[in-house]
């Protein structure tokens, strides 16, 4: 078995539910978990803190992202690294494909 990764298409590996959210691991270990998100038009995750920092990737549809005390509008290509601990949700405003990628160290 491989010591890598590789998806040739990850839009492909997450398509999003008609309803509710789906998740599948990705990758878990030496130091970072990443979650490939499928989000239906609708759902959303409340606002909450990880202990810690990670990357948010959106790969497909529109969401509003709540990071800390802001808001914003994010679409396919969106980018966003954010510090442990910072309060963070996302509702998909059309069906959302989201990659997550925790960092967790050593």
């Amino acid at each position: 078995m491989p010591d890598y990764v590789y998806v040739a298409d990850l839009r492909e590996k997450a398509q999003p539910p008609q309803n509710g959210i789906l998740s599948q691991t990705v990758q878990d270990g030496q130091g970072t978990r990443t979650i490939l998100f499928g989000f239906a038009a609708g759902e959303k995750l409340s606002a909450h803190t990880a202990p810690y920092p990670a990357i948010i990737t959106i790969l497909e549809g529109e969401a509003s992202l709540r990071l800390g005390d802001d808001e914003y509008a994010a679409a396919a290509g969106a980018f966003v690294w954010m510090p442990a601990n910072l309060k963070h949700g996302i509702k998909a405003k059309t069906a959302v494909v989201m990659l997550l990628t925790m960092i967790k160290g050593g």
